[in-house]
């Protein structure tokens, strides 16, 4: 994180260290936020993990885990920022996933958790839209970051892969960018309680086989 920031102005970036699964942490970044910029405009929940097992293969800590970092860390922040984005007629993007959409194996937590993001999200946009504050979901397909790396180096698994997937090729975190940025923006100013699929058109597909070349 270190570096990162080091390359952005430093009278534009607040860097603070949080766990962003604990209520305490969420609200002492809201009030730090606003302590060092005076106001809150967009709040982007991005904070996530993944967990690759089934349904009886899943801890009890490992549950807790994932339900903390993917659905409890976006409801703590938009909890402790809403009335600041009231304030702003401000906006919300969280960070969702094509499991926010449908099911997948052997991802029982995790599309429980991003499944729930979706919908807490549609659920904000009507509690708040008279307030002006919008909500949205963006929801990534396969992305290269270092938690596909697995993926990415695999042959047989991007073949698959590929198979889902029309556009035959991983997106990018820019491209992700891209669409939280534009949610975020005037741009969609009339736009709250969307899921935003930047999947290559995974989620266009029923899942069954090309059958025509």
């Amino acid at each position: 994180m270190d570096a990162f920031v080091a390359g952005l102005p430093a009278n534009r970036v607040l860097a603070h260290a949080a766990d962003a699964s604990q209520r305490d942490a969420c609200n002492e970044l809201v009030r730090l936020t606003i302590e060092r910029f005076g106001r809150l405009d967009t709040l982007v929940n991005a904070a996530g993990m993944n967990l690759v097992v089934t349904l009886d293969e899943t801890s009890d800590q490992d549950w807790r885990a994932c339900m903390g970092a993917d659905l409890d860390s976006v409801f703590f922040l938009s909890r402790g920022a809403m009335s600041h984005l009231k304030k702003t007629r401000g906006s919300i993007v969280n960070v969702g996933s094509v499991s926010s959409l449908g099911g997948g194996w052997p991802h029982t937590a995790y599309c429980a958790a991003k499944a729930t993001v979706a919908n807490l999200t549609r659920s904000i946009a009507c509690d708040y839209g008279r307030d002006g504050v919008r909500a949205n979901t963006v929801c990534p397909g396969l992305t290269i970051t270092e938690m596909t790396e697995a993926i990415m180096e695999g042959e047989a698994l991007l073949a698959k892969a590929w198979e889902h997937i029309p556009l035959r090729h991983a997106g990018t975190p820019d491209e992700v960018v891209d669409a939280i940025y534009f949610l975020a923006s005037d741009q969609a100013a009339f736009i709250t309680g969307t899921t935003l699929a930047v999947d290559g058109g995974q989620t266009a597909a029923d899942s069954g086989p090309e059958w025509g070349k």
